[in-house]
């Protein structure tokens, strides 16, 4: 177990190499809790409403209205509120086309998708810089082991004892490069998943407003009008 007071040793004999690789430490574990909260939600959640939307008929109003408030704080949230306003751009103008619905749908995605990397430059920071910033704490304290051969009856030891905690900043440095780089590479993953789905969504969404299939109510709704008519004649 590492005393305080030999820490504090360590981090001088880096001349405070140490502390600024424990306030990288720290930052980066911040980013790591933050991102893996917000994409775990991302992919739970977001995969919740696409099973939901793709397991019902022709969406309605009420239908979007309910979606939008499920998915306030997810990436899904913008391509729901684009799929409520051409509804309502439906209702209004009788028509719209599909194909100006798909490009909303698509800027939609692309102006989402910035948002789902945020902060992780930090990581990638970290993993560059950590290793870098270790290696030289190393050399400063390697400096100050062997300014002890200039010294008058000088103990081998103290010298290879110096060399020991110096290499101690380096390891450091690897140590938090190494989880710097596992959550990056979780998180590249994670978005990859996310924007999947989001062009899942799209293809869902398109599906049940423009080509929708009519279903059962539907189909009785607009067949009234025609028994009604068959039966005045």
């Amino acid at each position: 177990m590492i005393s305080f007071d030999y820490f504090v040793h360590l981090a001088n004999y880096s001349d405070g190499v140490l502390y600024l690789l424990m306030l990288l430490f720290v930052v980066e574990m911040a980013v790591i809790f933050d991102r893996g909260w917000y994409l775990r939600n991302a992919i739970r959640k977001g995969k919740k409403i696409l099973w939901g939307i793709s397991a019902r008929g022709k969406l309605r109003r009420p239908d979007l209205e309910d979606l939008v408030t499920m998915s306030k704080g997810l990436p899904e949230e913008s391509l729901l509120t684009v799929a409520l306003r051409h509804f309502n751009l439906i209702h209004h103008y009788g028509s719209a086309r599909g194909e100006a619905f798909a490009n909303r749908l698509d800027e939609a995605i692309f102006l989402t998708t910035p948002s789902l990397d945020k902060r992780l430059w930090i990581l990638d920071t970290i993993v560059t810089l950590a290793p870098l910033l270790g290696l030289f704490g190393t050399i400063l304290g390697m400096f100050h082991a062997f300014s002890i051969l200039a010294a008058p009856g000088h103990n081998p030891t103290s010298v290879t004892g110096g060399v020991a905690d110096a290499l101690i900043a380096t390891a450091s440095g690897l140590f938090i490069a190494m989880i710097g780089l596992l959550g990056f590479n979780a998180f590249n993953n994670a978005i990859e998943k996310t924007i999947f789905q989001l062009e899942s969504l799209k293809v869902v969404l398109m599906n049940r407003l423009d080509g929708a299939p009519v279903v059962v109510e539907d189909a009785a709704i607009s067949a009234a009008p025609a028994a009604v008519t068959k039966v005045t004649a």
